[in-house]
C-alpha cells in the first residue's frame, strides 16, 4: 500500500512553488515574516482551543453550585464546540473577504469578552451565553491556518501546518492548569487569567504584525466553494473527518474509560488521558514535516497502519482461558498491563496525529487560495464525527458490557479509511501516468 507523493502533489509544489517565489530575497522576507506569525498563531490557537474544554473542568463546580441536569451540565460542556463548527465555514468565507489578520483579530477580541462574560454571570443563561462565545475559536482556528499557510513556502507547508495544528494541546492544558488556579484563587481566577493571556496575544497581534500581512490573492468567494467541491477533495475531508473525530472523541472518552478500567477518580483518568492527546498533538508537526519529504499519501498511510496495529491490541478486553489438561484444568489470565497500555495509547495518538498532519498538507497544498474555508470544512467534519462518536460508542457499551469494543470499531473506521485511501492515490496515480506522454528517444 505504499504510495509515494502523486504527480498532481509534485505538480502543485512546483506551480505554488513559481507562483509564490519569485526570488530569493522575497523568500527570505516571508521566512522572516513566518517567524514572527507562526509562534503568535500557535500561542493564539493553543488558548483557542482550551476554550474548547473550559467547561468541562470548571463545569463541575457549576453543576453543584447551579445544581444543575445532566442535559444542561451537556449542554454547557458542548456549546463550544458546537459553535465552533458552525462558525468555521463562515469565518473562511469572511477570512477571504476581509483578510485573515482582521478575523483573527475579531475573534481574540470575542474571546476575552466571553471569557470576561464568564467572570461576571450569576445565572445559567449567562454561562451558555459565554460558551457559545469560546466558539469563536473555530473561526481563529480557520483564519489561522490560512494566516500561516501565507507566510510559509510550499515545500515547508507540512511542518508549518503540524506545528500551528500542534495548538491543540491546549485542549488538555485545562486538567492541569485550571485545577492549579482553582486552588490558588477560587475558579473564579480561571477566566481571569485567561483574559489577560488573551489581551496579550492580542496586543502582540496588534503590534508585531501589520495590515498588510494578509494581502494575497484570495479566491472569491465562488471559486471558494467550487474548489470545496471539487471531486477529489471531498474524499480527502471525509478521511480527515473520520481520523481527526476519532481523535477527538477518544480525547472526550478516554477519561472515563480510564477510570472505570483501573478504578482511579475521573480527574487521574484525565491526567492519564493527556498521554494520549499531547503525543497526538505533537506528532503532527512529525507527520507534517515527513510529509513534506516523503510525500503526504505514504506518510498517511503507514501511519494509520500502525494507529490498526494499536487498536487491534487496545481491542482485546481482559479474558481468562481455560484448559482442560489430563486430571487438572488450566486458567490463564490474559490482559494489558497498565503500562503496556499506556504505551500503545502513546503509539495511537501519535500515529493519529501523524496522519492528521499529512493528509491536512495534502489538503490544503490542493487549495492554498481557500484554506480558511478548507480549514473551515475540515473542522466541521471533525467535529460532526466527535460529536456522533461518543453517543455511539455508549450505545456500544450499553449492548456488548465490553468497554473495549469501542476500539474495534475505530479499527473497522480506519481500515475502510485506509483501504479507500491507497485505492484513491493509486488511482490517480495510475490515470495521471497514463495521461502522460512518452518521451521521444
Amino acid at each position: 500500500m505504499s504510495v509515494g507523493p502523486g504527480p498532481s502533489e509534485i505538480r502543485a509544489l512546483q506551480l505554488s512553488a513559481d507562483s509564490t517565489e519569485p526570488d530569493d530575497e522575497r523568500g527570505e522576507e516571508r521566512y522572516a515574516s513566518l517567524l514572527i506569525v507562526l509562534p503568535l498563531a500557535l500561542a493564539g490557537f493553543i488558548i483557542a482551543a482550551a476554550c474548547w474544554t473550559l467547561f468541562a473542568v470548571v463545569g463541575v463546580t457549576l453543576r453543584s453550585d447551579f445544581q444543575l441536569s445532566e442535559l444542561q451540565f451537556g449542554l454547557l460542556l458542548a456549546m463550544p464546540m458546537a459553535v465552533s463548527a458552525l462558525l468555521a465555514v463562515p469565518a473562511g468565507l469572511f477570512a477571504g473577504m476581509w483578510g485573515t489578520r482582521k478575523v483573527m483579530l475579531w475573534c481574540l477580541t470575542g474571546l476575552a469578552l466571553s471569557m470576561a462574560l464568564v467572570f461576571f454571570a450569576d445565572s445559567f443563561a449567562g454561562y451558555i451565553l459565554a460558551a457559545g462565545g469560546l466558539g469563536l475559536a473555530g473561526g481563529f482556528y480557520s483564519a489561522g491556518l490560512q494566516f500561516v499557510t501565507i507566510h510559509c513556502r510550499p515545500q515547508r507547508l507540512g511542518l508549518v501546518l503540524g506545528v500551528f495544528g500542534a495548538g491543540i494541546t491546549g485542549a488538555g492544558f485545562n486538567y492541569y492548569l485550571v485545577p492549579l488556579l482553582h486552588r490558588a484563587y477560587s475558579w473564579q481566577g480561571v477566566p481571569l487569567a485567561y483574559v489577560i493571556v488573551l489581551l496579550l496575544i492580542l496586543a502582540l497581534f496588534l503590534m508585531l504584525t501589520e495590515p498588510d500581512d494578509q494581502t494575497a490573492s484570495f479566491a472569491s468567494n465562488a471559486a471558494a466553494w467550487r474548489k470545496c467541491c471539487a471531486p477529489g477533495v471531498w474524499p480527502l475531508c471525509g478521511y480527515f473527518s473520520v481520523i481527526a473525530g476519532s481523535f477527538f472523541a477518544l480525547a472526550l472518552w478516554l477519561p472515563d474509560y480510564l477510570s472505570a478500567r483501573s478504578g482511579l477518580p475521573v480527574g487521574l483518568g484525565a491526567h492519564q488521558a493527556l498521554w494520549f492527546v499531547v503525543p497526538g498533538a505533537l506528532a503532527q508537526i512529525t507527520g507534517g514535516a515527513l510529509a513534506d519529504r516523503l510525500g503526504s499519501s505514504r506518510v498517511v498511510i503507514r501511519a494509520l497502519l500502525l494507529a490498526l496495529a494499536a487498536l487491534f491490541v487496545l481491542s482485546y478486553p481482559p479474558m481468562t482461558l481455560s484448559v482442560q489438561g489430563v486430571g487438572r484444568s488450566y486458567h490463564l489470565e490474559l490482559f494489558l498491563p497498565r503500562v503496556w497500555e499506556g504505551g500503545v495509547m502513546i503509539v495511537l495518538g501519535a500515529a493519529l496525529g501523524a496522519a492528521m498532519g499529512a493528509l491536512q498538507r495534502m489538503i490544503i497544498l490542493e487549495s492554498r487560495e481557500t484554506a480558511a474555508v478548507m480549514a473551515g470544512v475540515l473542522l466541521l467534519g471533525a467535529f460532526a464525527v466527535a460529536f456522533v462518536l461518543p453517543i455511539v460508542f455508549a450505545a456500544i457499551n450499553a449492548w456488548l458490557n465490553v468497554r473495549s469494543a469501542v476500539f474495534m470499531l475505530l479499527f473497522v473506521m480506519l481500515a475502510v479509511c485506509v483501504l479507500l485511501f491507497a485505492r484513491q492515490s493509486r488511482r490517480r496515480e495510475h490515470r495521471i501516468l497514463s495521461s502522460a506522454k512518452p518521451r521521444a528517444v
